[in-house]
């Protein structure tokens, strides 16, 4: 039995599987303290003989093993989080290996195993709500390095109409700064929710994400693209998102799947809102396979 931790800013989904995939049972923690939350967690999982944990949180955390401060969910503005071992912390509390990245990166590697890119090498997911977050498996592991990729605070070509200062703290008018959940509320006034009926918000929208399926493709080319989150679940604006995908690259990149069948190029979740945990569970029995005996 595996099990998975979906560790977000607003809530932790805890879960286990028989099986890698089908979830058992599940739970959802509000995300409040590191001593609140966490004893909640373990309080789940003891009710059950798990040979493993994969853990997928939020950020930033450092994924870097040979850095002091590996494992730990860094310098997050949730204050009760900051430099907070949380794999240390499991790996005390549940006395089983640990598989740990960012919640992203589960999200991608659960779409690869198990979801919309399945029977593939590499995918890459991205999410668009409260952030813009990319994961990617690149050759059949997840996308790493000096640390995890933050691509969705990649500079876009602002749009020529579009005097919107941006949200992001960092960088202003980034990726996340222009198009993110809180960018789309603050630059037109209502949610995105609120807001389905209005073309000219997704026209907007679709301009910034397609130039960062430009940016990916040309970088990482993965064989599938995966977009979730809220935002992404705009009726008009995945195919406005093909549309402009194909108009930016121009024919440059020849592959059949951008030029005719971008609409399964470029998808959303298999597995739904199940990816992050999936995922977790796919790092779980990696990292039990990696442990030695």
């Amino acid at each position: 039995m595996l099990g998975a931790i979906e560790a977000g800013g607003t809530k932790f989904v805890c879960a286990v599987s028989e099986n890698g995939r089908d979830i058992k049972e599940r739970v959802s923690i509000p995300t409040t303290t590191p001593a609140e939350t966490m004893q909640q967690v373990y309080d789940f999982f003891r009710s059950f003989s798990i040979e493993a944990v994969g853990i997928g949180s939020f950020g930033p955390i450092d994924i870097n093993t040979k850095n002091d401060t590996y494992g730990y969910i860094t310098t997050t503005p949730k204050t009760a989080w900051q430099n907070f071992n949380i794999l240390g912390d499991v790996q005390k509390h549940l006395g089983v290996p640990a598989g740990f990245t960012t919640d992203v990166n589960a999200a991608a590697l659960g779409e690869w195993k198990h979801g919309a890119g399945a029977g593939k090498t590499s995918c890459l997911y991205m999410t668009v709500g409260t952030g813009i977050g990319v994961g990617a498996v690149i050759n059949n592991h997840i996308l790493e390095g000096l640390n995890h990729p933050e691509a969705g605070h990649i500079i876009v070509r602002r749009h020529p109409e579009d005097d919107f200062k941006g949200t992001c703290p960092y960088h202003s008018d980034c990726l996340e700064g222009l198009a993110s959940g809180p960018a789309v509320e603050k630059r037109w006034g209502e949610k995105g929710s609120e807001l389905t009926a209005r073309p000219e918000v997704w026209e907007l929208e679709s301009y910034y994400l397609a130039q960062a399926m430009m940016n990916y493709i040309l970088i990482l080319t993965p064989e599938r693209i995966i977009i979730g989150g809220g935002v992404s679940k705009q009726p008009s604006l995945l195919a406005k998102v093909h549309e402009k995908t194909q108009q930016l690259l121009q024919g440059y990149v020849q592959d059949s799947m951008i030029t005719q069948h971008i609409d399964q190029y470029i998808t959303t979740p298999g597995l739904y809102d199940d990816a992050g945990i999936t995922g977790g569970f796919v790092l779980a029995a990696r990292t039990l396979e990696d442990t030695p005996n």
